[in-house]
């Protein structure tokens, strides 16, 4: 059997994988001319974490990952601590698998390399899907310039602006959420007492949250700036932004977040879209993943751990079924879960953005519970970190 999979992202290429490992033929293509280190740190969460051992990378991983001693949530502007929740160890104990921060680029080259080590992979670059054709009890795939191929199954992991979606349900239009997202890295080596803490941090502000992380086995930090503004909607990862215009953005925070916009050389920005719950993921033979089926925010750190979910669930349901109705299978299994976590995540976006009392009558519950009771905070993860994507 074969696979084609529009999109070698972290799902698309996860994908592969796990059909590569189940005896799947699979080729792979990618629009980029190159696979290269694009966007920045990832959060992986206890299920992301199953999903990657399930995939067999976690041994290539370890050098580049980064193992939080804890989360914290702080105000931005005054930096005072909200609640800290420990990780290390913990998650392990609690959930199964690690909490680990990493360069997206370090998980993409892991999974890219486990993939090409299967004689089955093709991965293909400058190759633009435009849509496909149901044909033969499978569909062929046209690329830019008439190049086609055909596959059994074919997967749409090519994102929020997905051609196999678009063709799938029509055209359509991401909603912009009303946010733009600041990134950039700097070597941990370049602070000397503002550096943010050993960890994750989520700094909440009026109208704007911070997130800084370690990546690169600990060596980078890793800095995410959300704010709220509707005149900025160009899409893209690569966007070339004005550290002046991050710095007014954030002026008068904490040392620890200004510092780190202060030392980044380079800056990038994106418009932050999504999408409402789609009513289907498949059409015969052809189905969705990742993004180019949820597209998310990124305030539960779920987006790319979302797509490995994905990519593990669907190869489990081709095991155990015919292609059509596994794919009915998998929608079934993945629909009410990530409509769950895109509207999470949402809601975990405007809390960290309140401002004036609704800050207070917010953040003084969770304050107290962090306190009193804090395995009720790390209880409220047991749905997202708990979940198993290798138990069908």
């Amino acid at each position: 059997m074969k696979a084609v999979i529009a999109g070698a992202g972290i799902g698309g290429l996860a994908a592969g994988l796990a059909l590569a490992r189940a005896g799947w033929e699979v080729d792979i293509l990618e629009q980029a001319s190159d696979i290269a280190e694009v966007g920045a740190g990832l959060q992986i969460s206890p299920n992301g974490c199953r999903a990657l051992q399930h995939l067999g990378v976690m041994e290539a991983l370890e050098p580049a990952v980064f193992e939080p001693e804890s989360i914290q949530l702080r105000m931005g502007r005054s930096g005072r601590q909200i609640f800290e929740l420990p990780m290390k160890g913990y998650a392990e104990g609690r959930w199964g698998a690690r909490y680990l921060q990493l360069h997206r680029a370090d998980l993409q080259s892991a999974l890219k390399a486990a993939a090409e080590a299967h004689a089955g992979v093709e991965i293909r670059t400058d190759a633009r899907v435009t849509g496909y054709v149901r044909e033969r009890g499978g569909a062929a795939v046209y690329q830019e310039g008439g190049a086609r191929s055909f596959g059994d199954l074919v997967i749409g992991a090519d994102g929020l602006r997905s051609a196999i979606r678009q063709q799938m349900l029509g055209p359509d239009r991401p909603r912009f959420t009303g946010n733009l997202a600041w990134r950039g890295t700097v070597p941990v080596d370049h602070f000397k007492d503002d550096a943010p803490p050993r960890g994750g941090c989520i700094w909440a502000g009026d109208g704007r949250h911070a997130v800084t992380t370690r990546i690169r086995g600990g060596d980078m930090v890793n800095f995410v700036g959300i704010v709220e503004q509707d005149s900025w909607t160009e899409e893209g990862w690569s966007i070339a932004g004005s550290q002046k215009d991050a710095l007014r953005d954030f002026e008068g925070w904490a040392p620890e977040v200004t510092g780190v916009l202060s030392r980044c050389r380079t800056l990038h920005k994106w418009a932050l879209f999504d999408r409402k719950p789609l009513s289907s993921w498949s059409d015969g033979p052809v189905t969705l993943l990742g993004d180019a089926a949820h597209p998310m925010v990124p305030s539960m750190a779920q987006g790319a751990v979302q797509a490995l979910e994905d990519a593990v669930v669907l190869a489990g349901c081709l095991k155990e079924a015919a292609i059509e109705p596994a794919l009915a299978r998998y929608f079934e299994l993945r629909r009410a879960r990530t409509a769950q976590v895109q509207k999470r995540s949402m809601e975990n976006l405007r809390l960290f953005h309140k401002s004036g009392l609704s800050k207070l009558i917010s953040y003084a519950p969770i304050w107290a519970a962090a306190r009193l009771r804090p395995a009720l905070i790390q209880g409220r993860q047991d749905w997202i970190y708990g979940y198993d994507p290798t138990a069908l």
